[in-house]
């Protein structure tokens, strides 16, 4: 198998573009949760969620677009390349309420989600195979593992990965008539008192290569991805399975019986059935070590971001790794007996970190994992 390693990355959320903006956000523990000001919101129970100041819904392929130019400059990649891009989101639903507003045609080809994938291959100039993930949550995640088998199988030496979602209205309503949204506008991940999720902004790209391409280049390596995983459990369409199966064997699968893991960024949505069913999990997976690893959930600040949750946690994982520091579980206020690892509640904790795990969990029992560590 041919080294994978990534060299480049973009970045955005609710607390704004890049690197800085996760600094001062995520692993401040400041969460970004606020009433929601591009839709109205009076016919729901929950109008809050962690968006970008500013009315409207930007469009998710301008957002794409700008997080992958930030990641290929980052890596210095050049136009014309085989490289692969591949895309995790569910289209746009901004561009269906556009069309039937204003009849512009040009306007519904964004909810189709494979045009995504086109639209960047187009614009960076690569020549190499590009795809499209729907997979809910672990969509941006499904894109970086595949990009990572396509780069250890020999089918391409450079990919970009990407993925994003947006708040908009339809989500907010469909998880709002299901009660999955936390009633008081707080999101607590394994903490007592949670009561469920929300919503948030994130948008994310990464440039992976075999480590052969990017020597050859001579591009900075800013981390190795040794391992990934994919796995199902089919256990339920929206309950986790209650030992986290899918999930011990996605990871089990990237961990690969490597060495230790210094941090995990957990899945941690928040609702009562996934952090202690990935509670579990992680018990199953670590053993008698599972309390001394580091666990934290950052969607406690940055809110759930569906199809763009993989991509945005990579590099929030990537960041903790870079920085040696693991971000914390905000809004954490007190112990659930269910939920008993070491989730690093509400401040941000500098150690030493070479190799950190990142899970993701999707309706219908979809699970990623994937590793990264220092070069």
């Amino acid at each position: 198998m041919t080294g994978v390693v990534v060299t480049g990355y973009g970045v955005r959320t609710a607390f704004g573009d890049g690197a800085d903006a996760l600094r001062s956000g995520v692993f401040a523990g400041r969460a970004a949760f606020g009433p929601i000001e591009r839709f109205g919101t009076g016919a729901l129970r929950t109008g809050v969620a962690a968006c970008a100041p500013g009315p409207g819904t930007p469009p998710l392929r301008t957002a794409l677009t700008e997080v992958a130019d930030a990641a290929v400059a980052m890596a210095g990649l050049p136009p014309g390349l085989g490289t692969a891009v591949l895309v995790g989101a569910a289209g746009d639903f901004t561009a269906v309420t556009g069309f039937w507003a204003s009849g512009a045609e040009d306007l519904v080809q964004d909810s189709v989600a494979a045009r995504f994938a086109d639209v960047l291959a187009d614009r960076l100039g690569a020549r190499g195979p590009r795809l499209t993930f729907t997979t809910a949550c672990v969509a941006s995640a499904n894109a970086i593992v595949h990009g990572c088998r396509l780069i250890a199988a020999g089918a391409a030496h450079s990919v970009v990965c990407a993925g994003g979602y947006l708040v908009e209205q339809e989500n907010q309503s469909k998880f709002d008539s299901g009660r999955a949204l936390s009633r008081d506008g707080v999101i607590r991940p394994f903490s007592e008192g949670r009561s469920g999720l929300l919503l948030g902004d994130g948008v994310a790209a990464v440039v992976l290569e075999s480590r052969e391409h990017a020597t050859r280049r001579g591009a900075d390596v800013l981390a190795r991805v040794p391992g990934w995983g994919v796995a199902a459990d089919a256990h339920h369409i929206a309950r986790p399975h209650p030992q986290a199966r899918g999930l011990v064997l996605a990871a089990t699968a990237a961990l690969g019986g490597g060495g230790p893991v210094d941090y995990v960024n957990a899945h941690g949505t928040g609702t009562q059935h996934n952090d202690s069913a990935e509670t579990a999990g992680l018990h199953a997976l670590f053993g008698a070590d599972a309390p001394d690893v580091p666990v934290s959930s950052t969607k406690s600040t940055t809110g759930h971001m569906l199809e763009g949750a993989g991509a945005v946690e990579f590099v929030v994982t990537l960041l903790a790794l870079l920085d040696q520091t693991v971000p914390p579980t905000a809004g954490f206020t007190g112990r659930d007996p269910a939920c008993d690892l070491d989730y690093v509640p509400n401040e941000a904790r500098a150690v030493p970190l070479r190799r950190a795990l990142t899970v993701n969990a999707a309706f219908g029992g979809a699970n990623t994992a994937l590793v990264l560590e220092l070069p």
